[in-house]
């Protein structure tokens, strides 16, 4: 896994995490999506968004987001401030920028936490995907 300091990251915005990944955004998608899986968690949702739009007759880099989560983890938070299902389940967002290298970006669970006023107890078993999102991509 490559670190990359926010000036390395193409659009980095606040409250994301962006970790650049060694392989295609495909090659990416399959390893997160078996990850996921192979841990336990609910994949919900792959959506290729870069399809979507050629069906559109639109062009965009490659860009895949996976949706998903244990609603272990989860529903105790949504318990406590249910605004915070706007953002449940977790997403990850694989993508390509204009040289067509592959990202992974994703929320910080901890800001995640401070901006719906989820107390660190119930945000802490959702950091969990970010260490699974990162051990994979280290991998």
């Amino acid at each position: 896994m490559e670190s990359a300091s926010p000036a390395e990251v193409p659009n980095a915005a606040p409250g994301t995490v962006t970790v650049r990944s060694r392989h295609s955004v495909e090659q990416t998608v399959a390893e997160l999506a078996d990850a996921i899986i192979a841990h336990g968690l609910t994949l919900f949702a792959s959506i290729d968004q870069a399809a979507a739009a050629r069906e559109a007759g639109l062009t965009m880099n490659e860009m895949t987001l996976l949706v998903f989560g244990n609603p272990r983890a989860g529903t105790p938070a949504m318990r406590e401030q249910p605004l915070i299902g706007l953002e449940l389940p977790l997403k990850a967002l694989v993508w390509a920028d204009d040289q067509n290298r592959a990202w992974v970006s994703y929320l910080d669970t901890s800001e995640l936490g401070h901006r719906f006023g989820v107390s660190d107890e119930l945000v802490k078993p959702l950091e969990g995907a970010a260490r699974l999102l990162e051990a994979t991509l280290a991998g």
